[in-house]
């Protein structure tokens, strides 16, 4: 791989190349991709701003920024499955691609789904990858049933975001449920969900289901004092138009959705990359509910950093250990609590 890790680095400083009909391409394609094309042009399934020589390379908003910087190590973790080493020391995942399935812009964001050669088929928003098939089931399992296997019974519950359909299939096997609303701002992400990864999807299908497509702090105002047992919040990343869901005015809005003894759970960042964000939204939490408030973790191996027995991944003993943290981070999730006495 280090041989041609170089040569992927010479086509990312090319990255601001122009279409062969000479017009600036609104997200530029690398030189690499536009001589293979011009000569062969069956490989544009592989040709994108974000696949270079039929890589996949996820790069956070702030390390784009840097892209002239070069990498310090570039690791092989399996077929088809990079890890890179940038020098902020932060990881960034790359993905082989064999196809891309589909690629547009909505309103919002870019959605580009590729087939890859080792985790089926993936979704990204915005060059940031929010699934894969093969392990999905991980974040899907736990961002479900840790809150909702917390509460007794819970028959309310709101998902915030969340447009793959991939939570409410996991809300879907708790029966106790009777009323599940989904506020997703996308109907792009909805679409291309439905006709890519059916088998997330399949939780639109559930009958209990009422979708919502438009700003979940707008659906939130509007939503009666105490409706939700429990609020799911499947964002994807703090930037941009996500940005104010994780600030204290989004949280208070929650609060007054929530039930009494009601549960939130809420997408937080890795504690490799993010423990200022987590010690933050700890803070904020604590300051906004009335009850405990603590921070868990499962392994997505590509993310950056209910019957039980059907799951996958989830079971009664993870529940116990998401909760167990590492002793950096325990050491500072201790004084917040300290402070809040």
């Amino acid at each position: 791989m280090e041989g041609s890790a170089g040569r992927d680095l010479e086509c990312q400083k090319t990255m601001d190349g122009k279409e062969n009909n000479g017009n600036v391409s609104e997200k530029a394609i690398p030189s690499c991709c536009l001589k293979a094309r011009a000569s062969a042009p069956e490989l544009d399934a592989k040709c994108h701003s974000t696949v270079v020589s039929g890589w996949f390379s996820e790069f956070s908003f702030f390390v784009l920024a840097k892209l002239a910087k070069r990498f310090t190590s570039t690791t092989p973790c399996g077929p088809g499955l990079v890890f890179l080493g940038i020098h902020l020391q932060e990881k960034h995942i790359s993905l082989e691609v064999k196809e891309i399935l589909y690629k547009g812009k909505s309103e919002y964001q870019e959605v580009l789904v590729f087939e890859s050669t080792s985790y089926g088929k993936v979704l990204v928003l915005d060059g940031i990858v929010q699934l894969t098939e093969k392990d999905e089931l991980a974040y899907q399992e736990m961002i479900t049933h840790l809150p909702l296997c917390s509460i007794p019974s819970p028959k309310t519950v709101l998902v915030v975001g969340g447009g793959d359909g991939g939570v409410l299939r996991e809300i879907s096997r708790h029966s106790s449920v009777e009323h599940i609303d989904i506020c997703e701002i996308d109907q792009m992400v909805i679409d291309v969900s439905k006709k890519f990864f059916p088998e997330l999807a399949v939780g639109f299908e559930d009958p209990r289901v009422r979708l919502h497509v438009g700003d979940a702090v707008d659906f939130l105002r509007s939503t009666p004092e105490g409706k939700y047992d429990a609020i799911i919040v499947d964002s994807s990343d703090p930037v941009g138009p996500a940005q104010e869901l994780v600030e204290k005015p989004f949280f208070e809005t929650i609060a007054r959705a929530l039930r009494p003894g009601g549960v939130l759970c809420n997408m937080a960042e890795s504690m490799w990359l993010h423990t200022h964000l987590i010690e933050d939204m700890i803070s904020i939490c604590r300051e906004t509910f009335k009850g405990s408030v603590h921070y868990a973790w499962a392994s997505v191996p590509t993310y950056p950093s209910g019957v039980i027995g059907e799951l996958k991944y989830y079971n009664s003993e993870v529940h116990s250990a998401a909760f167990a943290l590492p002793t950096f981070l325990k050491r500072e999730v201790s004084l917040l609590q300290d402070q809040g006495r």
